[in-house]
């Protein structure tokens, strides 16, 4: 592999104003990642000291290996939605090393309504069991759940993901042989109660964990029995009676403690996993902060966030003389072999052959495939229709859609149009796909949206026989990009769950790392030989 020449100048004016405007994000990024780490403020926090508990965060730490990688999830999910009283989706979950282990992490935040389940939150749950399935990871839920927000229940109920999505999921990776183990800290109620109800193993906290489908006010309007927490559902019931718990905690620290152990006596993946000698990339990963600038209209080649990623700042790249608005190679991150597609312009009729050719030789050699977004999308135009964009940008799009090897997305600039889904965007199923504070997701850019628009209407308006009023089409254009502006902004994308989490581009190679440390957990053989549809030629 050659070594990447950087031809990026730190102490330029252009670097400066680019790491000034990144900076500004990432502030803006921290202060609402730290206001949703504190969900419900200090008062939560001292409630739950005052009854002996943990709080949600400290028994994800205290589960985690102390010198292992984590990665949350969704950090933001839910942001700006329900008053903002659910940050975070009112969960938390996250990927990280257990026991030496990589598995999939979740928490009920009973900072937040006790631990209700909104939809956005049961969306990121999903999500999670999605990663976990996809990746072969154990799951450990460390749960205290007061069951669905019954504000909600209509959209809780809504088809797709929902409705006791996240039970289903529960049942078909056990069946898999994907442990799932549950950590019952408090009480679980109505649907809190079928997460320790359907994992493999259960621990709960004597005189804390209570498990039950109705509490004792619901069993008396019910059945006009009179009963308390503990007779109804509590840990110790559970342990001697019902066979519900397998393991019986003292307290928050020891009900992790036995976690840990269950982790640790788990079965190993048996297949080898390829990692090469890791080395850190020549170039300073800090400099990312000065690649990307404020106007994405201005060009930046893609190789400069590569140089700071991969290891050694090495690249093999494929085909450079051709398509060279699409960068394809080979290179390592902290050890692991990938090929990377990234963006340096719109995807023309040889880029998008090349990238064809390239995934199927990943596929081929099992190689995952890293793409880094920074697209307006596919080449439009008199030239580019006749020189077969359409179907050309097909051939791209089936191979991403058909590649038989794990694949992750970073947005690091603009994500648009079918670029987003040419360069595996979120409908493609990438392993993880992550942010950048500086991306932008959307059909269009506004500009090009608010004049698009506004072509339409006054031909529209012409047919008619009327003449376009110009103030008024000047306001139209004007509310249509702002609202474009709105929609594309990486915290819209994030509290939908569009990504996986808005990333520090210095974080990059570190999440990048630890996705692919997951999807080698499961053999990537275990999908099969290399496949695909119909290329129209």
């Amino acid at each position: 592999m050659a070594r990447l020449e950087s031809r990026l100048r730190p102490r330029s004016v252009e670097f400066l104003a680019n790491r000034a405007h990144m900076v500004v994000l990432l502030a803006q990024l921290e202060e609402r990642l730290a206001a949703a780490r504190d969900a419900g403020g200090p008062a939560a926090a001292a409630k739950l000291a005052k009854r002996g508990k943990l709080s949600p965060r400290e028994r994800v730490e205290r589960l985690l290996d102390r010198d292992g990688s984590f990665i949350e999830l969704s950090p933001l999910c839910a942001f700006g939605h329900y008053d903002d009283e659910c940050p975070g989706g009112g969960c938390i979950a996250g990927v990280g090393h257990v026991a030496g282990r990589l598995v999939m992490v979740s928490a009920s935040d009973t900072r937040i309504k006790g631990g209700a389940i909104y939809p956005l939150g049961a969306d990121k749950m999903v999500r999670a069991q999605q990663i976990a399935k996809e990746n072969a990871l154990p799951t450990v839920s460390l749960v205290e759940s007061a069951g669905a927000n019954l504000l909600f229940q209509s959209e809780l109920f809504a088809p797709g993901n929902r409705g006791g999505r996240g039970f289903c999921n529960q049942a078909r990776m056990s069946a898999a042989g994907i442990p799932q183990i549950a950590v019952v800290f408090g009480s679980c109620t109505a649907g809190g109660a079928y997460v320790p109800g359907m994992s493999d193993y259960t621990v709960m906290v004597r005189g804390k964990a209570k498990v039950f489908l109705a509490g004792p006010p619901l069993v008396k309007a019910a059945t006009g029995a009179d009963t308390d927490d503990e007779k109804l559902g509590g840990a110790e019931m559970h342990h001697t009676v019902s066979g519900l718990c397998d393991y019986l905690a003292e307290d928050d620290a020891d009900a992790i403690r036995i976690a840990r152990d269950i982790v640790r006596n788990l079965t190993r993946p048996l297949h080898g996993v390829p990692r090469d000698t890791v080395q850190p990339p020549a170039y300073d990963p800090d400099e990312l902060l000065g690649i990307v600038p404020p106007d994405l209209k201005v060009p930046f080649d893609i190789r400069e966030v590569l140089a700071r990623i991969v290891d050694a700042s090495e690249f093999d790249e494929f085909r450079p003389g051709y398509g060279p608005a699409l960068v394809c190679g080979f290179a390592r991150i902290d050890g692991w072999l990938v090929g990377v597609l990234g963006n340096n312009g719109p995807i023309h009729s040889p880029a998008a052959l090349k990238a064809t050719h390239f995934i199927q030789l990943c596929c081929q050699k099992r190689v995952p495939i890293v793409y880094l977004q920074n697209i307006t999308g596919f080449m439009v135009g008199v030239d580019a229709e006749r020189g077969g964009i359409v179907k050309d940008g097909a051939k791209m799009v089936h191979a991403v859609a058909t590649a038989s090897v794990p694949q992750f997305t970073v947005l690091v600039g603009g994500s648009f149009g079918a670029g987003n889904y040419g360069m595996c965007g979120r409908a493609y199923d990438p392993r993880f796909l992550w942010t950048w504070p500086s991306a932008r997701i959307a059909v269009m850019g506004g500009e090009q949206a608010a004049r698009v628009m506004r072509i339409v209407q006054e031909g529209a308006m012409r047919k008619l026989g009327g003449a376009p009023d110009a103030d008024s089409m000047a306001a139209m254009e004007a509310m249509v990009k702002a609202e474009f502006e709105r929609q594309s902004d990486p915290y819209f994308a994030t509290a939908q769950g569009w990504d996986d989490g808005i990333l520090d581009p210095r974080h990059t190679r570190a999440a990048l790392s630890l996705g692919l440390e997951a999807a080698w957990n499961r053999d990537v053989y275990a999908d099969g030989a290399p496949r695909f549809g119909v290329l129209r030629m």
